[in-house]
């Protein structure tokens, strides 16, 4: 067990480089927007997750032609690829495919901004 952890922290990519630390950090970024899963899709911003989603698309590759092969790098942006694809799909099926509202809802809604 000792000579896996001397081989972790002696790794180019570990501990004791920037290489672990960024993107250990960015996993926070992937988790604030996770937490916002539960977020109405109306609140959500096509123009912040079009660039969360692209950022991870762009760095998964990246991190395959730097050396050393950083997994935690492309792991972290992966998970942000995939959240920033997926609350863009929400966004898109809340703002194009939702059903138009009832007569009812949009009466409520009249009188709750006269209010």
């Amino acid at each position: 067990m000792k000579s896996k952890l001397r081989a972790l922290w002696d790794h180019p990519a570990g501990p004791k480089t920037i290489h672990f630390w960024a993107p250990t950090f960015k996993w926070g970024l992937s988790i604030a927007n996770i937490s916002d899963f539960s977020k109405p899709p109306e609140k959500l911003s096509y123009p912040q997750q079009a660039v969360i989603a692209t950022s991870g698309i762009i760095w998964s590759r990246y991190c395959f032609v730097i050396i050393p092969w950083n997994w935690n790098l492309f792991a972290v942006n992966s998970a942000m690829a995939c959240t920033g694809f997926y609350q863009l799909s929400r966004k898109l099926r809340h703002d194009y495919f939702a059903p138009p509202p009832t007569a009812a809802a949009a009466e409520v809604d009249r009188s709750l901004a006269g209010d």
